[in-house]
């Protein structure tokens, strides 16, 4: 699925920034049709800003999260010869918490109504 809006995340580490951000390791993966096997797709650190930092104080190593609004710019150093890639996340909804509970954002009568997408059932979520 990759990094984009709606993609399901795992959080692995929360480091809150200096001023209004949060940085957060994400990993995206998706599953190998032919092998059954979850490969992953994306695995980064992501600055969490407005909205998203403000929710990410919540966040626990191993959350599941769904991607909202993001954006992805880059910007390239003449001088180091080097492209930089930024991602930004500036909402989410939590939906599960690493413990294996839900968690804030999605509840179990929301997760019922995103059946067709697979938010319902774990077998047919996409990680």
């Amino acid at each position: 699925m990759g990094f984009r809006t709606g993609s399901y995340a795992t959080c692995f580490s929360i480091e809150p920034g200096k001023g209004n951000f949060t940085k957060v390791r994400l990993s995206i993966s998706k599953k190998n049709k032919e092998t059954g096997q979850y490969e992953q797709d994306f695995s980064g650190y992501c600055t969490f800003i407005g909205n998203a930092h403000a929710l990410a104080s919540r966040l626990k190593e191993r959350d599941r999260i769904k991607l909202g609004d993001i954006d992805v710019s880059n910007t390239y150093d003449k001088e180091a010869k080097k492209e930089y890639v930024n991602y930004k996340v500036f909402s989410f909804d939590i939906v599960s918490s690493g413990t294996g509970g839900t968690a804030g954002g999605i509840d179990a009568a929301q997760q019922g109504d995103n059946a067709a997408d697979g938010a319902g059932d774990p077998e047919k979520l996409p990680f």
